[in-house]
């Protein structure tokens, strides 16, 4: 019955859009046609790591801290990590959960649903710039454009909370994020970070993720609990505020 209900809506539908497809000028076809062409790449799908996965960047071209780098390392190796405290990731960070996400392509702006946190992540493609009063937050403010088949992402406007990995690696209010992602495949999905943080990191760092199609795939219902008991730390560990 169910299939047959869709079938009767959709030769409804049909019915009402025949005049329509009937009255359009002999040049509309051609014109689709040829807005069609100037459409960019689809990056849209369900996406996850390929091979082992990995809590932390293979970074192919680190950076010495800076001395506030040192300090907020320091630091931050004395806290409970953020993630734990169910605050998000962060970017870049984000590209390393072991969670999938699904890219979502809309006229003017890319949406990167993550199954983490049911994490959203709204980049506009329009031409728009970054705000110029931006609040601080933990993803940023994200712009892109297109380079040809790739969708380069901009992103600033960071609250400088969340880490680069597990090990405590800071970044700051001054992170600047540039993310390159291109199919290289219809089943693969590449993605080159490059991380500027001139107040924590003495020049950029480069990274890259690939990942897989999963067609299969649908993003569930992932929750993490504000009050992670199990996770409460000892007395003696300073829990970041």
């Amino acid at each position: 019955m169910r299939h047959r209900a869709v079938w009767l809506v959709a030769a409804a539908i049909t019915l009402v859009l025949s005049p329509l497809a009937l009255a359009r000028p002999a040049g509309a076809s051609k014109a689709s046609k040829d807005q069609g062409s100037s459409q960019p790449p689809d990056l849209s799908g369900v996406w996850f790591v390929r091979g082992k996965v990995r809590a932390n960047f293979v970074f192919q071209d680190s950076s010495p801290l800076l001395p506030w780098g040192v300090d907020r390392l320091k630091a931050n190796q004395q806290k409970l990590s953020p993630l734990l405290r169910c605050f998000p990731p962060g970017v870049p960070r984000v590209w390393t959960m072991p969670n999938p996400f699904e890219i979502i392509s809309l006229p003017g702006r890319v949406l990167i649903y993550y199954e983490f946190e049911h994490l959203v992540r709204q980049i506009h493609t329009d031409g728009r710039e970054h705000p110029k009063d931006l609040i601080p937050t933990w993803m940023g403010d994200s712009i892109g454009r297109w380079e040809g088949d790739t969708l380069v992402v901009d992103t600033t406007g960071f609250n400088g909370q969340s880490w680069l990995d597990t090990t405590g690696r800071p970044l700051s209010d001054a992170l600047h994020v540039v993310e390159r992602i291109r199919r290289v495949s219809h089943e693969g999905l590449q993605v080159d970070i490059t991380i500027d943080d001139p107040k924590a990191y003495a020049k950029p760092w480069t990274a890259q993720r690939v990942f897989d199609l999963k067609p299969e795939w649908e993003i569930s219902e992932q929750i993490c609990e504000e009050n992670n008991i199990y996770l409460t730390p000892p007395d003696n560990t300073k829990v970041e505020k």
